[in-house]
């Protein structure tokens, strides 16, 4: 759950985002959001140039059925715990820094999957600090990153995916330890690479 500053997201005197069932109960919308954005995961995610652009369309396909404002960036300030993210009027700006990053970094193709997993926890760690969506943005961020894992020559084994350890990672990450992180994405690489001697 969310800590929010003055949260048009949700409805009045709860802490439950507005949704397109109208489901008022937390635990009822949380499973909803599970079920039809898993569902949505399964189907082919839509095609872009791993910019911004491409994340807020993943974004906007995942959530589509929950969220009238699935695929567009926040407007509030959010928190987790003592966690605080990118404030909003940031969001915009630090995304396109990361962005052009990847791309300068030719969307870590050529890499070893020792280099590769150390320079996508890098991406993913700054990509969750700004966490550019109200909700929604695990979800986001791991489908992003199956699209470019697939482009750098990466074959991703979800049957390996421990979610608490990686969350457990990804918060790490954000308090700017990303070892964990490299080594659990490392743990999902199946492909066999000479190149990589570790």
């Amino acid at each position: 759950m969310y800590d929010a500053v003055a949260d048009d997201y949700c409805y009045p005197g709860t802490t439950v985002l507005k949704n397109k069932l109208d489901i008022r109960a937390s635990a009822e919308l949380a499973a909803f959001e599970a079920e039809v954005s898993d569902a949505r995961a399964d189907e082919e995610l839509p095609a872009g140039d791993l910019d911004f652009e491409h994340l807020k369309a993943v974004h906007r396909h995942l959530f589509q059925d929950v969220y009238d404002w699935a695929g567009e960036p926040r407007t509030v300030r959010i928190s987790k715990g003592e966690s605080t993210f990118c404030f909003p009027e940031n969001i915009e700006r630090e995304a396109k820094r990361l962005f052009t990053k990847l791309k300068n970094e030719n969307f870590l193709q050529d890499l070893s999957p020792t280099e590769f997993a150390r320079k996508s926890a890098e991406f993913l760690a700054t990509l969750n600090v700004i966490h550019a969506f109200r909700e929604g943005n695990g979800r986001t961020q791991l489908s992003f990153f199956l699209l470019l894992a697939d482009q750098a020559g990466h074959t991703i084994d979800l049957d390996a995916l421990d979610p608490d350890a990686f969350l457990h990672a990804m918060i790490a990450s954000f308090d700017s330890d990303e070892a964990p992180l490299t080594a659990a994405i490392q743990g999902l690489i199946a492909d066999d690479d000479p190149r990589d001697s570790a």
